[in-house]
């Protein structure tokens, strides 16, 4: 079985289950070059810009994070269903465990937070020694 295979295989099998998996960048760098979404994955940045909130519909706090790859990744935290970051800086490192959507910009996680039907893996961002899910 390939590295790619195996690699697709854990992350399917982690959605299927509801737990999550230990990601590197590899398996999103994989994800963003072969254009997938929906994808459950986690992972480890370095803040590089703090963004406006994103007010329509609900609301998320949307910074971005490069990873240790160089790739960037747009986080947008659904601050209605989850607490918000307080206190987030350029340069702090945060985790997240979420949903990978891909675009051609460096792509996004969302579903950072409990989904209140219990139909979506639950996901989180990790700051600070604090988890907001």
């Amino acid at each position: 079985m390939t590295k790619i295979c195996r690699g697709l295989l854990l992350i399917i099998l982690s959605f299927a289950i509801r737990s999550p998996i230990l990601a590197d960048d590899g398996l999103l760098g994989q994800a963003f070059e072969q254009r997938q979404s929906g994808v459950q994955i986690q992972g480890e940045g370095e803040v590089i810009r703090l963004l406006s909130d994103d007010t329509k519909g609900s609301r998320h706090q949307r910074f971005i994070l490069r990873l240790a790859s160089g790739q960037t990744l747009l986080v947008a935290h659904n601050i209605d269903l989850a607490p918000r970051i307080a206190d987030l800086k350029v340069g702090d490192s945060v985790g997240f465990f979420g949903e990978y959507e891909w675009n051609e910009r460096g792509s996004v996680i969302h579903w950072t937070h409990h989904d209140p039907r219990g139909l979506h893996p639950a996901g989180w961002l990790s700051h600070g020694g604090r988890k907001y899910h």
